[in-house]
């Protein structure tokens, strides 16, 4: 057994859409170092756009763990339990060949048995919410309407999808849509393409709204872990995403680089 001195791990933590995933890769290309996925809902296969999974391309070669790991339509949903143990002995394995052990994401608990650097991507909620707003907006052009087409072309109701990734978010905010969507193409009633823009609208919002509630939870429990003591340490991103959202691509890399990636490349080496 080693001591816990040396099982080192990395967990990068933040609310939704504050680019832990980019920055995992950054570190990940840094040091000898593996990735383990933390998010519940990209641990299931399929819907890889709605729950934003990093493609095999944006992983850089960089070993992922947890990702796309559970085919929900086999093996139902992963229990938290279950998780953390999957995830406990992915981290034992890494460690085992000399590697750190990058954890993205959310169950936690299990790394309080290691010596944990505890890293927090922060941006400003309001300027957050904006952002998440238009991610979302880019998603739904970019292939998450047509995933969600087919999911519920497959599973038709909502309560028939895999119990896991039936859980995530879009999912259940676009049932109504594509019931009612599916019910008037085959004939089974009617509805003018101003009452289907209107029920498309509603859903988009209701996504938006429930993915900014999601990232406020998010912030409020790491808020909590700092408040009781846990060693946390917060990069501000508050500076690049206000860059992204005036558009200024070269700034946003200059902040993203001056404010998140060095200073945690910094941190990470005192580490």
């Amino acid at each position: 057994m080693t001591t816990k001195e040396n099982n080192k791990i990395v967990v990068i933590m933040g609310s939704t859409g504050v680019g832990k995933s980019k920055l995992s890769i950054e570190l990940a290309t840094s040091f000898p170092s593996e990735i383990i996925n933390c998010d519940k809902m990209q641990v299931y296969t399929g819907l890889d756009v709605t729950t934003n999974k990093l493609t095999p391309r944006e992983q850089l070669g960089v070993p992922h763990h947890l990702l796309a790991h559970v085919d929900p339509a086999v093996s139902g949903e992963l229990s938290n339990a279950n998780f953390r143990v999957a995830a406990t002995s992915t981290t034992s394995q890494i460690l085992s060949r000399g590697r750190i052990p990058i954890a993205v994401g959310g169950p936690l608990s299990p790394a309080l048995r290691y010596d944990c650097c505890f890293i927090w991507v922060d941006v400003e909620l309001p300027l957050l919410f904006d952002y998440l707003g238009l991610r979302l907006d880019d998603m739904i052009n970019g292939g998450m309407f047509d995933e969600l087409a087919e999911f519920y072309n497959q599973y038709e109701t909502y309560t028939s999808a895999p119990e896991g990734l039936r859980k995530s978010i879009g999912v259940p905010e676009f049932e109504d849509y594509f019931r009612r969507f599916s019910s008037v193409s085959r004939g089974d009633e009617s509805l003018s393409g101003d009452a289907m823009k209107l029920m498309f609208e509603e859903a988009r919002k209701a996504t938006k709204d429930n993915t900014c509630e999601l990232a406020k939870m998010q912030v409020e429990k790491i808020k909590r872990l700092k408040g009781i003591g846990w060693d946390i340490q917060r990069l501000d991103a508050t500076e690049v995403f206000k860059a992204m959202l005036a558009s200024d691509n070269k700034r946003a890399v200059e902040l993203w680089n001056k404010d998140v990636a060095e200073p945690a490349i910094k941190i990470v080496e005192a580490f």
